[in-house]
């Protein structure tokens, strides 16, 4: 089974106040969900892995143990570490097919333990409604998994007026612990690019296509470059 990057996660403190950012920054931003009530929100390219925006209540750190029953274990520690700062918080791998629970098995084999296959589903602000399953491995540092989108979610043509036409690389530090279990996640996918580090983390993210420079101050606390060779 293949796997590809799927998404890179920014966490934020204000999703509205950070779609309101990025999109001056020059991309385009969707709610994943209404307005409203969204938590979500994408910005997607015409093809390859996409950003995504979350926030989270600043009580999130309370329901550790309960979000560790719902998800599984090691998701809950996962999910509050979202919480302490702005910036990238985690990435996404997609595998090719839509039984999770055999992938599953498969890294318990190779001894990288996971969580509960969860399903779930979000309403797009056009009513359609999208279903996909997801699984956290109990090691909070490393990738998670999740299915293809049903149905697919990325809007059918995108354009960013600062240029940006895909995501070309993740640049991960991975410490030594990690590196196995890491490369066995991401498989032979090249948008990562994986260095030795002190923790596991997303140092950077390169865009191919971006034409200006982004301001930090609006970046809520995400560092991209422009990717070598351009679009």
């Amino acid at each position: 089974m293949s796997t590809s990057c799927s998404h890179v996660l920014i966490w934020v403190r204000d999703l509205h106040r950070a779609v309101r950012d990025y999109r001056q920054l020059g991309f385009r931003v969707d709610y994943a969900t209404s307005e409203a009530r969204a938590q979500h929100a994408h910005i997607w390219f015409r093809r390859g892995p996409a950003i995504e925006l979350l926030t989270a209540p600043a009580t999130a750190k309370w329901f550790k143990w309960p979000l560790e029953l719902a998800f599984g274990r090691g998701a809950g520690h996962r999910m509050v570490r979202w919480t302490r700062n702005e910036g990238f918080c985690d990435v996404a791998v997609a595998i090719d097919s839509s039984d999770l629970a055999h992938e599953r098995r498969a890294l318990a084999q190779a001894g990288i333990p996971v969580g509960r296959v969860v399903r779930w589903q979000r309403v797009k602000p056009d009513g359609a409604r999208v279903r996909f399953q997801f699984a956290y491995p109990r090691n909070e540092h490393l990738p998670f998994l999740v299915t293809p989108y049903d149905t697919p979610q990325c809007p059918p043509d995108v354009h960013h007026p600062n240029g940006a036409v895909a995501l070309r690389q993740v640049r991960m530090a991975v410490r030594e612990r990690d590196l196995g279990a890491v490369r066995r996640i991401v498989g032979d996918d090249p948008t990562f690019s994986l260095e030795a580090g002190e923790s596991t983390r997303i140092r950077d993210v390169a865009l191919a296509g971006l034409s200006t420079e982004l301001d930090p101050a609006l970046l809520h606390g995400a560092s991209f470059l422009r990717a070598a060779g351009g679009a």
